[in-house]
């Protein structure tokens, strides 16, 4: 009952912090001033320009207004899966096509980290054989081989798809090592004694003890993946929402790139969410 009302004032304040984020926005981009001196606040003209129909004007800054972010929003959604050629498609097609690259990726460095990560994790001599490739190799900038996949893939597509493999295979690798190494010596000992083969004390006994960090893992991954896609598709141009953000900016509508950015928290907060539900699922309960 206390975690409900926990839940329930933070979802509260959290929506009194956004009604007051959009008043702040709605003041600093419409600021009420009156006319020029020595020209009527009743000049056509001078309203006509201004856009009002008389009296005080609204005088806009460079920024959005809320009511321009709602325009484009209700116009991006409202045919979101149209085509009407390369530079231009709809969000959701544009969205699509990230989502696709950020899930082709990270299945690849699913498949590639979680066996090696378990083999590296049961045994202490590969784990320091690897270790010192490891480390050089994880802190490069996932960006940082996009000029070599395009040489040698010569496929911007697929050049993006490696690039999120590289990025999702380290967190991945490293927690999978790192939960095999850590599952509890008493399960082994029991295992051993019922000499249980190897295969099946993989499956049945530390991968449920190890799933949790696991999943920390894959969750970790899948976030640095959506992060790294859309600078990406920024780079290799195309389609993904990368690419629509860039182009909007080249379009100089700066609405659209707004909106870009609030649907790619929005969808990166869904997929974490997603992962968080599953690391749930197979967390023990204390």
């Amino acid at each position: 009952m206390k975690t409900v009302s926990i839940k329930v004032r933070g979802a509260i304040l959290s929506g009194m912090i956004l009604l007051m984020c959009l008043f702040i926005w709605h003041m600093a981009t419409t600021q009420k001033v009156a006319p020029p001196s020595g020209i009527s606040s009743n000049s056509s003209e001078y309203n006509s320009l201004m856009g009002q129909g008389g009296g005080e004007t609204v005088q806009k800054t460079g920024f959005p207004t809320l009511t321009q972010m709602g325009q484009t929003i209700y116009k991006q959604l409202s045919h979101p899966f149209y085509d009407n050629g390369p530079n231009d498609k709809g969000i959701g097609i544009q969205l699509a096509y990230s989502l696709a690259r950020v899930g082709l990726g990270f299945l690849l460095a699913m498949l590639v980290a979680i066996p090696f990560g378990f083999w590296i994790g049961m045994s202490p001599l590969a784990y320091e054989a690897f270790n010192p490739f490891i480390q050089i190799l994880k802190p490069i900038s996932p960006l940082a081989w996009m000029p070599i996949a395009l040489y040698t893939i010569k496929d911007s597509s697929i050049s993006g798809i490696f690039v999120i493999f590289i990025c999702s295979v380290w967190p991945m690798l490293l927690n999978t090592a790192f939960g095999v190494a850590n599952v509890r010596k008493e399960l082994l000992n029991v295992a051993k004694t019922l000499e249980v083969s190897p295969l099946r004390k993989a499956f049945l006994v530390i991968l449920p003890a190890a799933a949790p960090t696991i999943l920390t893992g894959m969750r970790i991954s899948m976030g640095i993946a959506w992060l790294v896609i859309v600078a990406a598709e920024m780079l290799v141009g195309g389609t993904g929402v990368g690419y629509f953000l860039w182009n909007e900016w080249n379009n100089l509508s700066l609405s659209s790139v707004i909106f870009a950015i609030l649907l790619i928290g929005i969808v990166g907060m869904l997929l974490d969410t997603a992962f968080g539900k599953l690391q749930k699922a197979v967390s023990y309960a204390d």
